[in-house]
């Protein structure tokens, strides 16, 4: 009897619909990395293609055409300070919101909570005409300083909404003894947090890294360009070199899978904290 017939009906019709549902998300980046190593003749073959072999020199030239290693370096300067500053700012508010009584607390929390559903189409304008002001325009600054302050709301909620998932009775045996606030928040609470915390920095490379607008208005000298505006200005030059365009499309998206990968148990860890509380 195979293993197949002792699994129940709904389970294995789950299965293969998660099945179809992993193939229809993996084909696409599978295609994009089969492109990019074809030549521009492998390419009219067909999608499917495959190539008489591998054309890595794609990568050396949009790395080299593209000034992808000034983008590369760039996005790896604004992400790193953001991710952290973020974390560290939610994780200080996250704490005040969750455990400590101080006036208007539900107000500034409903505040916190509009601001963070404001999209930036909204004031990327207003930005602009201020960091214009302060002289920043064409700065890292102006790619971090926003993009922090826009982190915040979503930072300080979800680490709030977890520190609350902690065991009370942990707490209370703290305050019982003595403990003040910073030692609970330095010994107590950021050793218990760390796969919320690991999860929210994930969710804050990514969308840090993925960040077009603000770049986009803030920032038009190209030594201040991070990656995904690289590919904007790669792609007009490149339009007609399909396998280039997509070799640079590989490059701008694989530190995001590499983190991924590396990270993906604390990310489901951090997502799942809680849950059997």
């Amino acid at each position: 009897m195979s293993r197949w017939s002792n699994i129940p009906a709904g389970t294995l019709f789950l299965r293969i619909v998660l099945w179809l549902l992993a193939f229809v998300t993996i084909t696409p980046f599978l295609l994009l990395l089969l492109t990019s190593i074809k030549s521009k003749a492998d390419v009219l073959q067909g999608a499917f293609a495959l190539p008489a072999y591998p054309h890595f020199e794609n990568y050396v030239d949009a790395w080299n055409a593209g000034h992808f290693n000034i983008y590369f370096w760039n996005s790896i300067i604004v992400v790193i300070p953001v991710v952290a500053a973020s974390v560290f700012l939610g994780l200080l508010t996250g704490f005040a919101f969750a455990y400590l009584s101080f006036p208007f607390r539900r107000t500034l929390f409903a505040i916190l909570t509009l601001g963070m559903m404001v999209p930036a189409e909204a004031f990327i304008i207003p930005l602009y005409y201020e960091m214009r002001y302060l002289g920043l325009i064409n700065t890292y600054a102006a790619l971090i300083v926003p993009q922090i302050a826009m982190s915040i709301p979503f930072s300080t909620i979800f680490l709030a909404s977890a520190m609350q998932q902690l065991p009370e009775e942990v707490l209370e045996a703290a305050v019982l003894d003595g403990a003040g606030r910073f030692y609970i928040l330095r010994k107590i609470v950021i050793p218990l947090m760390v796969p919320a915390m690991s999860t929210l920095a994930l969710f804050l490379f990514i969308w840090t890294w993925n960040e077009f607008l603000i770049p986009f208005i803030l920032v038009n000298d190209d030594a201040y360009r991070t990656l995904p505006l690289g590919m904007l200005f790669f792609q007009g030059r490149y339009t007609v070199n399909t396998p280039v365009l997509t070799a640079g499309a590989v490059i701008v998206i694989f530190p995001l899978i590499v983190t991924y990968l590396v990270f993906q148990r604390r990310f489901i860890a951090g997502l799942t904290a809680g849950a059997t509380k």
